[in-house]
């Protein structure tokens, strides 16, 4: 089969010739229907050096993946060859208490997990391929009726990335509340959509440019502000001075950072979702009294079955540019330039 690797840290993937996957127990092997591209293969192929993670290329990219069961190892139940199904991408050990809660993402022994910290696309061969080993079936979770493969693997990171940040704040998002989107890309025009399909918050979205912002407009952003010197101030005036609720920041770097601070509300909450490699410097006059800042990663199983349900009713709608798999280096090189409105999906 054809499937993208890469071959080394800081290179371009190729896609080359492999071995079909023939699965072992317990596992599955996904015709896939699907593959995101994400910001986060940039960092792989720009950024990361030898011994930066616990795992070394080279491996087939591709972490947001969906598809249909192709075949099963032995011992693996309750999916039928043909199931639609969406890759919970994230391998944890499978034993601890973060993985026995589908918690994979926060795996508390790394080093018993199919590949440490890591997963499909992460270190092991992920969907940029004709077929993905999945080496535990409950890494995968059936499509609801509706739902396609192509339209459910940006799901699974898009969207179950920022609704893991949006879910864990529900509590301070309550009528009358404001939550602040920072970047209207992959992750933040569906963090819009999560927050309005499940709070009552009051949503503004910030970017820098005009189409990002016509985007969150379309998502159901209350108001949207570009990127400036007064966009903090914009967003206080819009609160009656009090600032926000709650900030997700979908790009993370410097200026962001420090624009969430200054727009945030005291008791609120900052999340960093991107991987911008921004700083935040915090002193006891650095940040809103009592503001929480934090950073998460990815998500858990329950909560894709979650998006996948609101995605199926049409609550969340993944604005995407599909390619075929020849074209995936296209693809990344568009997604580079932020050429790429929304989401990138590849199409073997």
């Amino acid at each position: 089969m054809r499937a993208w690797r890469l071959p080394a840290w800081k290179s371009d993937p190729e896609l080359v010739e492999v071995e079909q996957p023939r699965p072992g127990p317990g596992q599955v092997v996904v015709r896939i229907g699907g593959a995101g591209a994400c910001h986060s293969d940039l960092h792989l192929m720009r950024e990361f050096g030898a011994g930066q993670l616990p795992w070394e290329p080279p491996f087939t990219l591709g972490h947001e993946n969906a598809g249909w069961v192709h075949e099963t190892g032995e011992g693996v139940t309750g999916l039928p060859v043909g199931t639609p199904v969406a890759v919970h991408g994230s391998w944890g050990c499978g034993s601890c208490s973060r993985c026995l809660a589908g918690l994979d993402t926060y795996c508390e022994d790394p080093a018993a997990a199919p590949v440490p910290s890591g997963g499909g696309g992460l270190g092991l061969d992920g969907g940029m391929a004709e077929f993905m080993l999945v080496p535990e079936a409950r890494h995968l979770v059936p499509l609801p009726d509706g739902l396609d493969p192509v339209t459910a693997a940006p799901l699974t990171d898009a969207a179950l990335t920022p609704y893991h940040a949006v879910r864990r704040t529900w509590p301070k998002l309550p009528p009358g509340s404001t939550a602040v989107v920072i970047g209207i890309g992959g992750l933040g025009h569906l963090a819009v959509q999560i927050l309005k399909a499940t709070t009552a918050t009051r949503v503004v979205a910030v970017d820098t440019r005009a189409e990002a912002l016509e985007l969150a407009e379309r998502a159901g952003a209350d108001l949207v502000v570009p990127v400036g010197s007064r966009s903090a101030d914009t967003i206080r005036g819009a609160t009656g001075g009090r600032g926000a609720d709650a900030v997700f920041d979908c790009v993370g770097n410097d200026a962001t950072l420090a624009l969430g601070a200054a727009a945030g509300r005291m008791l609120g909450d900052l999340t960093i979702i991107g991987l911008g490699g921004g700083t935040l410097p915090v002193s006891f006059f650095g940040v809103p009294y009592e503001m929480s800042v934090q950073s998460t990663y990815w998500g858990s199983r329950p909560e894709l079955v979650e998006v996948l349900d609101l995605a199926a009713r049409g609550l969340l709608r993944v604005t995407a540019t599909t390619f075929p798999l020849d074209e995936a280096l296209e693809a990344y090189r568009r997604l580079e330039a932020g050429e790429v409105v929304g989401r990138a999906v590849i199409v073997p």
